[in-house]
């Protein structure tokens, strides 16, 4: 990324990421901490037991949601994060979980620190508007 570029700019958020190759690696440790750990045991019940395509919708969702190329929309068609989760029973609860995932797969990239920050900030919008519940 070129230092002139913040976060956010066009597709330096995608580049920060390492493009689609660092965002499925992403995706794999996401779902490896929403499989192990207990505090997400609930929303990890709310998948199929084969986690091989929410891996892919998660990466694919990220690369367009980074800048980067609209892989989800190429593949699943568009995506609108409410209607998406409104059958869920999502609250805070649920969507901390999700966000704890998210912060422990990105701990483990080899992402700069303030990237990493500015995702889990910005990555706590969908993850709020997934909210069904109280």
């Amino acid at each position: 990324m070129s230092e002139s570029r913040a976060y956010g700019d066009g597709d330096a958020s995608y580049q920060a990421a390492g493009q689609y190759e660092g965002l499925q690696r992403l995706s794999e440790r996401f779902y490896h901490y929403m499989d192990t750990l207990p505090e997400a045991t609930t929303i990890r019940a709310m998948h199929k037991d084969d986690l091989t395509e929410s891996k892919d919708k998660l990466a694919r969702f990220l690369s367009g949601w980074l800048g980067g190329p609209r892989l989800y929309r190429e593949k699943y068609g568009p995506i609108a994060i409410p209607k998406a989760h409104s059958h869920l029973p999502i609250g805070v609860a649920e969507r901390d979980a999700w966000l704890l995932c998210m912060e422990k797969a990105l701990a483990e990239q080899p992402y700069a620190e303030d990237f990493k920050r500015y995702m889990i900030e910005q990555l706590f919008v969908p993850a709020e508007r997934s909210r069904t519940q109280d």
